[in-house]
């Protein structure tokens, strides 16, 4: 459809049905699609475009999990990074995101760069490269691309865009046959490989699947499962509350879980802790500690336990047992609190927001169901909030009042990841 097209056919409701699928409010969908689809056509022109969406996601439990191959429960949540793409002749990808400067790359290279890492160019690359090597066809395209999947937000901005490149390659030069966890390995290939963050495949997974889904990592690929659970059904509302930390010289920290957890699966003959035999584990833990060091100790317990309690929580999903969902969110924050040791960074005790918003969600709904869980890397950034609908707008106003005004979001879970409308 041309551009202009595209543009009469979304404000006119041909696409009301299935932005009644992805989001609460259709007419903010229509006027975002809209504002989308004329950004591109005064930066593009008349072409022959499509729509894509990708979710954000929240990690439900499993904190640091993934990167050692253990389990984890994600969700799919209702903001997302959305494009407006023409395939074009030649081997050049132009991408053009809101408020950011246009990247161009010729995908005739697809080596990582130095000078590119750290960068969206070097995501566009990487997932090229990924997709090559594993013998799919890529090709040119411009986009043009929206989110509210706020960078910092804890919401897995980069997984998404790295998805959504992805997404667009599938439906562009595969025929949409590219599978969701295909996609996922290669985004999270594009961003160890070539943007440099050692990340796990989660986020990329959960942003990729739509709803609720259990991920098993301990197999390649891994083991994935929707479950159909919604906490709102229970009366509950899903908050992340973001303090507005900066993650600035945090990657030492976020770096040293998974080396000093695979630290303590060396010891023990293995590559990663999943592979390691916990039993073995609490058997030698002197001899560990001499090794590795007291905190390595704590973050393999915390590994263990979360595994476990991942697998508990799927349990309750699957019965929609909202009470033992709330009581193993808060038992892996007191983990996360005391073991894994991620709440706020050892190099910086001034800035402690994840630890100051869990406190105060604590006093503020003392003598009510809820949990309250570090959500995400940890250290900065983010908190995830279940808690009685009744008690939400109140809630907000006392969260906004101390982080700002919009630290809190209220979310839902969305039923569809990666998709072209």
């Amino acid at each position: 459809m041309l551009t202009s097209e595209l543009l009469n056919a979304v404000e006119n409701g041909a696409y009301d049905k299935r932005f009644s699928q992805l989001y609460s409010d259709i007419s903010e969908a229509k006027r975002r699609y809209s504002q989308a689809i004329a950004d591109f056509l005064q930066l593009y022109g008349e072409k022959d475009c499509e729509l894509f969406s990708v979710s954000g996601r929240s990690e439900i439990l499993g904190n640091h999990t993934d990167h050692n191959k253990g389990c984890v429960l994600a969700a799919s949540v209702s903001v997302d990074i959305i494009a407006v793409a023409s395939k074009t002749e030649g081997g050049v990808i132009r991408v053009k995101s809101e408020g950011f400067d246009e990247d161009v790359c010729d995908i005739s290279a697809l080596t990582p760069s130095d000078s590119e890492k750290g960068t969206s160019l070097s995501l566009i690359r990487g997932v090229c490269d990924g997709f090559a090597k594993k013998g799919f066809e890529i090709g040119g395209f411009c986009a043009y691309t929206t989110s509210s999947v706020a960078k910092g937000s804890g919401l897995s901005s980069s997984a998404a865009f790295e998805d959504m490149i992805g997404n667009i390659l599938s439906h562009f030069y595969n025929g949409g046959e590219v599978s969701t966890t295909e996609i996922a390995m290669i985004a999270q290939y594009a961003e160890n490989e070539f943007y440099g963050k050692p990340c796990g495949l989660m986020d990329q997974v959960a942003c990729a699947n739509g709803g609720f889904v259990y991920i098993d990592f301990k197999t390649t690929p891994p083991v994935i499962e929707k479950i159909d659970f919604a906490p709102d059904k229970f009366g509950y509302d899903m908050c992340i509350v973001n303090t507005f930390g900066s993650h600035a010289g945090l990657d030492d920290e976020y770096g040293a879980m998974p080396k000093e957890m695979k630290s303590v699966a060396s010891f023990l003959g293995s590559d990663v802790l999943i592979n390691a035999d916990e039993n073995e584990f609490f058997k030698n833990i002197p001899a560990i500690r001499e090794k590795c060091g007291d905190r390595a100790v704590l973050r393999a317990i915390h590994f263990y336990d979360e595994c476990a309690r991942v697998k508990k929580m799927k349990t309750a999903l699957e019965n929609n047992d909202m009470d033992t969902f709330l009581d193993c969110e808060n038992d892996s924050c007191n983990s996360s609190e005391k073991y894994l040791q991620n709440v706020y960074a050892c190099g910086n005790s001034s800035e402690q927001g994840v630890a100051l918003a869990l406190c105060l969600t604590r006093r503020f709904l003392c003598g009510e169901k809820f949990s309250a869980r570090v959500h995400g890397g940890g250290f900065a950034g983010t908190v995830q909030i279940f808690l009685p609908k009744e008690k939400t707008q109140a809630y907000t106003e006392f969260i906004d009042s101390i982080f700002g005004l919009g630290a809190c979001k209220v979310l839902k879970v969305r039923p569809l990841g990666a998709l072209k409308l």
